[in-house]
């Protein structure tokens, strides 16, 4: 309804496509990078459909997917990379966000310039009336503010998933059947993975003595073949340079498709609504995030943590 409301606000193109990947952007930080691509890529589609504004998707669909990747990067459940890695480090909230915070504010700045650079058109939307659930949507933004609370380390996890997994079972059980089992038993199989990989001596060698002479652009690299999730995983067991490695698969999910699951995410549901126009999408997808990867890892190099 929010969402809603600020597109009915920004009656251009350039503020409209502005107000969407900002709202991406900052969900991102408090919903996780892929659910706010879930939640907002089809209001995109929406706006700019309805107005006749089809050209412009690729392009919003795009600066979404960055703005999630990097949007997420501030705080600890913002991406799954950074979940893991603040668990496993056990990083403190204050010095995650002073880690974090130099990659974000460019991010503002890069992505502001890039949707700045659309062209301002008139853009007009028919406001559609959403029914609302007030008890419902009270009952979750409680569940979610215990999930935030479990997240930095207020109350045990487990008194939490008695709480959300008893709320769900009586108000809610469909939740629980959307959920995606397959990507979680996925992130549990990296586990083992890396696991296993780090008890290879060859491995362990060769990975050690890469992060040893630059953790940032072993990781940051290591995300564009492996995905920043997996790179997280496995490149934590040979170092103890949390820093750079949290800031390189952080600005590592942008570049390739498939550096980041969300930019799947984006990809899938552009080749949906937009089937004859995937090759178009893929260039201008990876002009743009390439750009950005240069950009943020140069700074990265020069501006360190």
């Amino acid at each position: 309804m929010l969402a809603n409301k600020i597109v009915m606000l920004f009656r251009t193109t350039r503020m409209c496509i502005l107000a969407l990947t900002f709202i991406t952007f900052i969900s991102s930080m408090f919903i996780a990078n892929d659910m706010a691509l879930l939640t907002f890529l089809p209001l995109a589609y929406y706006a700019l459909s309805s107005t006749g504004n089809e050209r412009l998707i690729a392009f919003t669909f795009i600066m979404q997917n960055i703005a999630a990747n990097l949007g997420g990067m501030l705080t600890p459940f913002g991406n799954p990379q950074n979940l893991y890695l603040y668990t496993k480090f056990n990083i403190g909230n204050i010095e995650f966000m002073e880690i974090m915070f130099p990659p974000f504010a460019l991010a503002i700045g890069l992505i502001t310039l890039c949707c700045l650079c659309v062209r301002s058109e008139p853009l007009r939307i028919t406001y559609t009336p959403i029914k609302k659930h007030p008890v419902r949507m009270t009952v979750y933004l409680v569940l979610f503010a215990l999930s935030v609370v479990i997240v930095f380390r207020v109350i045990p996890y487990y008194y939490g998933l008695i709480v959300i997994l008893g709320t769900l079972l009586a108000m809610d059980r469909k939740a629980l059947r959307k959920v995606d089992y397959p990507l979680l038993l996925t992130f549990t199989a990296f586990f083992v993975f890396s696991g296993n990989m780090s008890r290879i001596d060859a491995v362990r060698e060769c990975l050690g003595s890469l992060l040893e002479k630059n953790t940032l652009v072993v990781s940051t690299l290591s995300c564009q073949v492996i995905s920043n999730v997996p790179s997280a995983i496995l490149l934590a067991q040979f170092t103890d340079n949390y820093r750079d490695l949290l800031v390189g698969v952080n600005i590592g999910g942008v570049g390739t498709l498939i550096s980041s699951l969300a930019s799947l995410i984006t990809f899938n549901e552009y080749r949906r609504v937009c089937p004859e126009k995937t090759w178009s999408y893929l260039l201008i997808f990876t002009v743009l995030n390439v750009a950005f990867l240069v950009v943020m890892l140069g700074f990265m190099l020069v501006c360190p943590s």
